[in-house]
C-alpha cells in the first residue's frame, strides 16, 4: 500500500486504541481499491459483537458478517473493529443494528453490493438472524451464491 492509498487512514496510524462511545461518534475508514474493474468479494466475520438490549439493558451477543463487492474503496479493518465496538454500550434492537451498519457502509464506501448479516445469540431460547443488503442500481451485480450459505 502506498501513501496515496493510506492517506485517509487516521485510525490505523494511531498507536493507542480508543473505542467511540456510540456508532454516531465512530468513523469507518476506507482505502483505494486497486482493482475496481474486477468484481471480487470481501467478507468480514466479526464473532464477538456486543450491544445492549434497549429495554432491559442486558448485554446482547452476536456475530456480524459483512460481505461486499467493492467499487472504488475497500473497508479498513481497524476502523471496522472500532466502529463495531462502539455498539457495546448502546441499547438497540437487532434489526436497527444490522440496518445501521449497512447504511453506514453504503454511505462511506458506495460498494457495488453489500450484505450485513447479524446472527444474534439466543435470549429466552430464541435466536434472531437479521440480513440486510444493498445493490447499486447502476451496477447489475449478482453476488455469488455462497454468500447466502451462512
Amino acid at each position: 500500500m502506498n501513501s496515496e492509498d493510506s492517506s485517509g487512514l487516521s485510525l490505523l496510524k494511531k498507536s493507542e486504541t480508543h473505542y467511540p462511545d456510540s456508532p454516531d461518534d465512530a468513523k469507518i475508514e476506507a482505502f483505494r481499491n486497486r482493482f475496481p474493474q474486477r468484481n471480487y468479494v470481501i467478507d468480514f466475520d466479526c464473532p464477538e459483537f456486543t450491544s445492549l438490549c434497549p429495554v432491559t439493558g442486558q448485554p446482547d451477543f452476536a456475530r456480524i458478517r459483512i460481505t461486499y463487492i467493492p467499487a472504488d474503496k475497500c473497508l479498513e479493518s481497524k476502523s471496522l473493529k472500532l466502529y463495531l465496538g462502539s455498539f457495546r454500550n448502546v441499547g438497540m434492537f437487532h434489526e436497527e443494528i444490522t440496518n445501521r451498519i449497512l447504511d453506514h457502509i453504503v454511505t462511506e464506501l458506495a460498494p457495488k453490493w453489500v450484505r450485513v448479516l447479524g446472527i444474534m445469540n439466543p435470549r429466552g431460547g430464541i435466536s434472531i438472524r437479521v440480513s440486510a443488503e444493498h445493490k447499486r442500481s447502476d451496477d447489475p451485480i449478482d453476488p455469488p451464491s455462497w454468500v447466502y450459505n451462512d
